[in-house]
C-alpha cells in the first residue's frame, strides 16, 4: 500500500545518528527513544529472545550486537527525526562512516563508569572527520562506580570537545546501595524525575537542597564556555548580570552547531531515566537539514557544487547504503536538494546512465512504508536503481560525484571454497552481494594457489561474514587459517637508470627511465614525482611511468605484499621516435622499480592493533606480562574503583587464540577490544620465517 506521509518544513527535520564503543549502552538507549517517541509500544532488550527493535538481524540478537546500521524516523514535539543506529564495534566502523557521512548531527553514547574508550576515540575522530554538532549522553549512571563529572572531565581533556554538563544526575546514596532517581537540569535548575511505565512520566520540581550548589556551578561554568562564542553573555559575565534561560539556549544552540561545544546529558537508559531530556535537547539544539550546505564535484571539470536542502536547483540525492536483499537491491539515499518523487528519472552522476526512481519507501529497521515522494533534507529507500555506495542521483545536466567513503583496510584474510563443487553459482552470488555492500570487505583471487581470498576488518568482521553466507545462501564452506595483511616498504633511497629496448620483428619498443626511490617523507607524501626537463621523456608517456610504478608496487619483491610508503622521483630518461610508446615506458617503468626494491633495503611491515583491556586490578599483573608476552608494548593504564584498563600495542598475528588466554588469567572477567593502529616493521627473526613461508608469492625480478 502507497500512502502519501508528510514531510514537515526543513526546520522540524532532524538527521542524527547515535554512537558509541560496543557495551556503552547505544542500542538501549535508541529503544527508549523509539518507545517514548511512540514508535514502538513494547521495548525489547538486547539479550532477550525477540532482540531489540533496530536488531533486526538474527546474527544481532544471537550475538546481542549490532552489526549493521539501521535507520527509522520518529516524531518528538512536531518534529521529524531521522534516527540511524550504528554498530559499536570496531570491525563495523564503515558502518558508522557512511551512516555519518549523510546526517547533520550525532550523539555520542559513553558509558558512565568505563568513560572514554577506544572505539570513543574512533567515532569521534569520524564526527570530526564529517564536521557534525552533537551532543554526548552519559549513560549507565545507575552503576557502581558511576562517575559523570569524571567522563565529562575526561571528555573535555581526551576529545578537546568544549563538552559542558546541560544537566546533572541526582543519586540517591545511602552508603549501601546508589540510586540513579532523576536529573537535574543546568539550565532551568529544575529536577526532572521519572516514573510510570518504563519512566514514561516526567516530572519537574525543585531540586533536592544537595544538588542546589552544583547545579549554580554548572550554570556558571556552562556561561563561561559560553562567553568565548557569545558578546552577550560575556558581558553579562564580565558585568557580574544575571543571564535568562532563553539567552543561554539560543547561545548553547549557536555554539552546538558551530561545533565549538558539546552539550552533555545524563541517565540510565536500561533504568529509563534521562531519555526525554536528550530527546529535548536534540531538537533544541542540533540542527535543521538547511542549517549547514554540502559539497559535490563535477565529474567532468573537477569543479566544486555546492549544495543545500531548501536552496533552489535540480534534486540531488547521495546513495549512502546498499541492502542486496531478498526483494532486490535497496538503496538509502539522503535527499540533499530538491525533491525525488516516483516516476521521474535522474541521472547517476558517475555512470551517466538515466535511472526511474520506482519505488520509495520510509524505512523503520527491518520494515518499510510505501510513499510517492520526499523532499531535500529527508532520508529514504529506494528499490531497483543500479548504483554504488556514494553515488548521486540529480537531474543536474552536471554529472555529479560526492567525496568517496573512508574506508578502513582489510588486515586480515581467509581463503575460502564451498565444499560441493556444485555450490559454485551460489558461491559466488554471495561472494558479489557482501562486497557491494561492505566496500571494507575485499575479495580477491591467489595467482599461486588459485584460491579465493576473503580479508576484512579484523576476526569478527570475517566470521560475520562467513555465518551469513552458511544461512542466507546455504553454503557448507571450507575456511583456511587466518592470514595477515602484510605489507612491505623499502629502509633507504635508492637509484634506478634502466633501459628496456625490444625488437622482436614488428614494431620495437623502446623506452629509457633514470630516478631515484627513496622512504616516503610522511604519510600523504606523493607516491609519484615528475622531475623530468627539456622533454626526455615526452610528456605523453608520463602517466604511462606512472602506471609502470603502480604495477611493480601491488606485489613486492619479499613475500608478494603491496608496497607502501615510497616515493619515486622520475629525473630523465629517453625516447625512440619510431619505437617508444606508452606499454613501453610502462614496462619499463615497472622493471626499474622492482629492480630499485633489491637496493632500498626491503623490509616487510604487519599491521599493529592498539589493544584496550579491562580487567579487575588484581589480575593487573597476568594481563600485563601476557601482553609482553605477545610482543606487545604498553601504552598506557587507568584504573577505575577496582578495574584496571590497560591498552598495548600488540602485532595482529600475536592476537589469535586471545580471548581464551585472557579469560583463563582473569577467572572469565576479563574482556578487551582492538583496533588497527597502523603498520610496523617486523622483527629481523620474523621476516626471515616469512620470506621461507610466504616468498613464493612474491615476482620474479629478471635483468
Amino acid at each position: 500500500m502507497t500512502t502519501h506521509v508528510d514531510t514537515p518544513t526543513l526546520s522540524l527535520i532532524r538527521n542524527l545518528g547515535i554512537s558509541a564503543h560496543i557495551d556503552a549502552g547505544k542500542t538501549t538507549l535508541t529503544e527508549r527513544i523509539l518507545f517514548h517517541a511512540g514508535k514502538i509500544r513494547k521495548i525489547g532488550e538486547i539479550r532477550s529472545e525477540a532482540g531489540a527493535t533496530m536488531d533486526s538481524m538474527d546474527l544481532e540478537r544471537e550475538r546481542g550486537i549490532t552489526i549493521q546500521s539501521a535507520s527509522t524516523q520518529v516524531r518528538w514535539q512536531g518534529h521529524a527525526v531521522n534516527l540511524i543506529d550504528t554498530p559499536g564495534h570496531v570491525d563495523f566502523t564503515v558502518e558508522v562512516e557512511r551512516a555519518l557521512s549523510v546526517l547533520d548531527g550525532a550523539i555520542l553514547v559513553l558509558c558512565g563508569v568505563a568513560g572514554v574508550q577506544p572505539q570513543t576515540l574512533t567515532v569521534d575522530r569520524q564526527m570530526r572527520r564529517h564536521e557534525l554538532p552533537r551532543l554526548c549522553f552519559i549513560n549507565k549512571l545507575d552503576r557502581e562506580g558511576a562517575d559523570a563529572l569524571a567522563v565529562a572531565a575526561e571528555l573535555r581533556a581526551r576529545l578537546d570537545a568544549g563538552a559542558v554538563l546541560i544537566n546533572l544526575p541526582i543519586v540517591d546514596d545511602d552508603g549501601r546501595r546508589r540510586r540513579l532517581v532523576g536529573v537535574a537540569d543546568v539550565i532551568r535548575g529544575v529536577a526532572q524525575t521519572f516514573t510510570g511505565p518504563v519512566g514514561s512520566i516526567v516530572t519537574e520540581g525543585p531540586p533536592p537542597e544537595s544538588m542546589l550548589e552544583p547545579l549554580r556551578q554548572a550554570r556558571a561554568r556552562l556561561a563561561e564556555v559560553l562567553a568565548d562564542h557569545d558578546e552577550a553573555i560575556l558581558a553579562a559575565v564580565v558585568g557580574d548580570h544575571p543571564i535568562d534561560d532563553a539567552t543561554l539556549e539560543r547561545a548553547l544552540r549557536a555554539a552546538t552547531i558551530a561545533r565549538a561545544v558539546t552539550p552533555i546529558l545524563c541517565g540510565s537508559a536500561h533504568d529509563n531515566i534521562g531519555v526525554q531530556p536528550l530527546l529535548d535537547a536534540v531538537v533544541r539544539y542540533l540542527p535543521a537539514p538547511d542549517v549547514r550546505g554540502r559539497t559535490l564535484h563535477d565529474l567532468d571539470t573537477g569543479e566544486a557544487v555546492p549544495v543545500r536542502a531548501g536552496a533552489e536547483g535540480p534534486t540531488c540525492a547521495l546513495a549512502f547504503k546498499i541492502d542486496d536483499g531478498a526483494y532486490g537491491q535497496l538503496t538509502l539515499l539522503r535527499i540533499l536538494q530538491g525533491r525525488l518523487a516516483r516516476g521521474e528519472r535522474l541521472t547517476n552522476g558517475r555512470t551517466g546512465e538515466r535511472v526511474r526512481i520506482g519505488r520509495l519507501v520510509r524505512i523503520h529497521a527491518d520494515q518499510m512504508e510505501e510513499i510517492e515522494a520526499a523532499e531535500a533534507g529527508d532520508i529514504v529507500g529506494l528499490f531497483g536503481a543500479p548504483c554504488e555506495q556514494s553515488d548521486v542521483f540529480s537531474d543536474d545536466p552536471r554529472r555529479l560525484l560526492a567525496r568517496p567513503l573512508v574506508v578502513p583496510e582489510a588486515v586480515m584474510a581467509y581463503a575460502i571454497r564451498p565444499r560441493d563443487p556444485s555450490a559454485l553459482a551460489r558461491f559466488s552470488k554471495a561472494l558479489g552481494r557482501f562486497a557491494r555492500e561492505d566496500p571494507s570487505l575485499k575479495v580477491s583471487r591467489d595467482p599461486e594457489s588459485g584460491e579465493t581470498i576473503l580479508a576484512g576488518v579484523g576476526e569478527l568482521h570475517l566470521e560475520v561474514v562467513l555465518e551469513r553466507m552458511r544461512r542466507e545462501f546455504d553454503l557448507d564452506l571450507e575456511v583456511g587459517p587466518p592470514e595477515i595483511a602484510y605489507r612491505e616498504t623499502i629502509t633507504r633511497r635508492a637509484e634506478f637508470d634502466h633501459l628496456h629496448k625490444k625488437q622482436d620483428g614488428g614494431q620495437g619498443q623502446y623506452a629509457r627511465v633514470r630516478g631515484d626511490l627513496a622512504p616516503a617523507d610522511g604519510p600523504d607524501a606523493p607516491r609519484f614525482v615528475d622531475r623530468v626537463v627539456s622533454g626526455a621523456i615526452p610528456r605523453e608517456m608520463i602517466p604511462a611511468c606512472e602506471q609502470g610504478l603502480g604495477d611493480a608496487l601491488a606485489r613486492g619483491i619479499l613475500i608478494g605484499a603491496p608496497v607502501v610508503g615510497v616515493t619515486m622521483t622520475l629525473r630523465d630518461g629517453a625516447a625512440h621516435a619510431k619505437d617508444s610508446s606508452p606499454l613501453a615506458f610502462r614496462t619499463a617503468t615497472a622493471a626499474a622499480i622492482r629492480r630499485a626494491l633489491q637496493g632500498a633495503g626491503p623490509a616487510i611491515l604487519e599491521p599493529s592493533m592498539r589493544v584496550s583491556v579491562d580487567a579487575p586490578e588484581r589480575f593487573g599483573g597476568p594481563v600485563i606480562s601476557g601482553l609482553l608476552r605477545r610482543r606487545g608494548r604498553i601504552v598506557g593504564q587507568t584504573i577505575h574503583g577496582d578495574d584496571l584498563r590497560v591498552e598495548a600495542l600488540v602485532p595482529l598475528a600475536e592476537m589469535f587464540g586471545y580471548v581464551g588466554d585472557l579469560r583463563s588469567v582473569t577467572q572469565g572477567q576479563g574482556s578487551f577490544t582492538m583496533e588497527t593502529e597502523g603498520y610496523e616493521p617486523v622483527p629481523e627473526a620474523i621476516q626471515r620465517a616469512l620470506i621461507t613461508r610466504y616468498g613464493r608469492r612474491a615476482p620474479t625480478v629478471r635483468e
